[in-house]
């Protein structure tokens, strides 16, 4: 996932955003201005964090004017500041008025996600872990929220279900055993896929470890039960642990030496960056 395959995917989302917030017109816009002027407003941080989406905040614009003009003074992954002034946009004020609250919403949404994941991605600085996420975004918004994910100094999981085989408990109680369940997918999927299994317990890990499984996803196992697990699986698959990973527990799983830690967290959790746009005002 990068800014390109983000752009490809995001016009007719944001177009969707932007048709639920205008149905037929923006009538309080309409009503006090009654036909073009150029303007100015300035994109201001109200708090500290990290900037992600400036690129879908200035198409937001764009789509209702190609002509609108945007010019930051940050780029995404920048660390910023409350009161610090990010650009500027200029255009129709009819335009900026109504592109206001959808071209905020993304930008704040997708910043505080990836200030939610610097501040996590920073406790594991020094270990091999990486952070990743999950398939738990706001729907019609994973492609900005797992960006935004990318910004913060986290790695994306799998994107949807097309993208990786991950055997989950009920995908391995459809199978019957995770043997089977690991068997069947060596059949079924291209040999290019790796096969994740999700495992609960020590004779699971085992079993999926027998089965040839390349990655073993240990989940909502105590610390004591993953170091075991770790020396069970001893280097035969990579190690993913997840469930109910969040800032104020990830340090205690940093020293357990987990390939990766998965924390739904980082979208579903994570409050927005306060940013807003002020000053607005004509110019010539």
């Amino acid at each position: 996932m990068n800014g390109i395959t983000m752009g490809l995917n995001a016009d007719h989302l944001i177009i969707q955003a932007l048709q639920e917030d205008i149905t037929s017109e923006d009538i309080t816009t309409n009503a006090v201005m009654r036909e073009a002027q150029k303007g100015e407003v300035e994109l201001i941080c109200k708090e500290d964090g990290v900037i992600a989406g400036l690129p879908v905040y200035e198409r937001v614009f764009q789509l209702l004017d190609e002509k609108t003009e945007t010019e930051f003074y940050v780029k995404d992954g920048d660390t910023v500041k409350k009161g610090q002034l990010l650009g500027k946009v200029t255009g129709d004020i009819r335009v900026l008025l109504s592109g206001e609250r959808v071209a905020l919403n993304y930008l704040q949404r997708m910043s505080g996600i990836a200030s939610y994941t610097r501040q996590i991605a920073d406790l594991l600085k020094g270990s091999r872990t990486k952070l990743l996420d999950t398939r738990k975004t706001t729907p019609n918004m994973r492609v900005f929220e797992k960006y935004a994910v990318k910004v913060g100094g986290g790695y994306n999981h799998r994107y949807n279900l097309s993208d990786g085989i991950l055997l989950k408990d009920n995908h391995i109680g459809a199978a019957g055993s995770v043997a089977r369940a690991v068997q069947m997918a060596k059949e079924y999927a291209p040999f290019v896929r790796k096969i994740e299994v999700e495992v609960e317990n020590l004779d699971m890990v085992k079993e999926a470890v027998e089965a040839g499984a390349d990655i073993i996803m240990l989940d909502n196992m105590s610390p004591e039960m993953m170091k075991e697990a770790i020396r069970i699986i001893d280097g035969r698959a990579e190690t993913e642990c997840s469930g109910n990973v969040t800032r104020e527990n990830v340090d205690r799983l940093v020293s357990i030496g987990v390939d990766y830690i998965s924390s739904g967290a980082l979208t579903h959790s994570a409050p927005i960056l306060d940013i807003s746009m002020k000053n607005l005002h004509p110019v010539e």
